[in-house]
């Protein structure tokens, strides 16, 4: 427990997650600060193709090895059974009509990039390892959920989804083919094929600045989460109390599968944070198009308002904290 604390402690006092928390606070009390759009952009884009690189050179440093083909498994495990889990929690536990549940479900079995990277920013403070090749479970991830909850709800109710052929096409284009799939699945490959070489050119500037370009993103969401705030009488205390309940069994359902499987404490903790997170990036998109009827309160307020602050700032640490203890517990 005072592992947890003193990780979680580590977590918050870092500028990036303070950063955020100014950025809520401002906007809670409706602060003229903004961030051009352009700008978001841009810092998204050297994001995407900062950890997608890096992660394309730890393949090329390190090798590919078993573990590789394990964490491709693992991916596609995790990614159905979360999808699943969630939708029938909120379809049969909670009442809501499938086209919510399927929503929701899409949105928790789907991953998001931002904590993701979050997490590997707090891993390489605290100086703990993890394979490069974690980026490439992360595009893995993020599309077969939207598919599989698109799914679910095809089958529990068959006159609600839209699924004619054109727009069923745009939904796997969406789902296979996002800005944020193709630039981190593209820029590992660079990575991978450049190798050193490549590497040595291009540190400077996508990875010597990450730290700061990641506070000044984070600051920008800390004002799109406050800006959610006034919606969460309308998620109600039962959507809102999964909302972080949802985190912390699939981050801990993520941490024990690939711990279980042999994967190291690091990259059994971005697993976990995989598992954990939500998407609000390509799972909104997706589910705009092919569930219109969906309430976005819901499904948005639950992913960016709630479970996304909750992970970055107390949920990294405890993912972290019990992969650690697992670890020594299996000796």
């Amino acid at each position: 427990m005072n592992e947890i604390i003193l990780n979680g402690f580590s977590n918050l006092n870092t500028p990036a997650i303070l950063f955020f928390l100014l950025g809520f606070i401002a906007s809670v009390i409706r602060s003229d600060i903004k961030i051009p759009d352009s700008i978001v952009k841009i810092l998204s884009i050297y994001l995407m193709i900062s950890i997608g690189y890096k992660g394309g050179y730890e393949i090329y440093h390190n090798g590919i090895s078993s573990d590789l083909f394990k964490s491709v498994l693992i991916s596609f495990l995790l990614g159905f059974l979360s999808t699943l889990i969630v939708f029938f929690i909120v379809y049969k536990l909670l009442k809501k009509d499938s086209v919510n549940a399927g929503a929701i479900a899409a949105h928790y079995g789907s991953v998001s990039v931002v904590t993701f990277i979050t997490a590997i920013s707090f891993l390489e403070k605290i100086g703990v390892e993890y394979k490069g090749y974690i980026v490439g479970m992360l595009a893995l991830m993020e599309s077969p959920a939207i598919l599989i909850a698109l799914i679910l709800v095809r089958l529990f109710d068959k006159k609600t989804i839209n699924f004619d052929p054109s727009a069923f096409k745009e939904i796997i284009k969406e789902a296979l083919f996002n800005g944020s799939i193709v630039l981190l699945f593209g820029s590992l490959i660079i990575g991978f094929i450049n190798g050193a070489k490549g590497f040595n050119l291009i540190s400077p500037f996508f990875v010597t600045p990450f730290q700061g370009v990641l506070t000044l993103f984070l600051l920008e969401m800390g004002m799109i989460a406050g800006k959610r705030i006034e919606e969460f009488k309308k998620v109600g205390a039962k959507l809102g109390s999964l909302a972080v309940l949802f985190p912390i069994v699939n981050g801990i359902f993520g941490v024990s599968i690939s711990t279980f499987f042999g994967l190291d404490i690091g990259t059994s903790t971005l697993f976990g944070v995989l598992t954990a997170s939500s998407s609000y990036i390509a799972a909104p998109a997706a589910v705009r198009l092919a569930l219109p009827e969906a309430n976005p309160t819901f499904y948005i307020t639950m992913s960016l308002a709630i479970t996304f602050p909750f992970n970055i700032i107390l949920g990294i640490p405890l993912y972290f904290s019990y992969a650690n203890l697992l670890q020594k517990f299996l000796g």
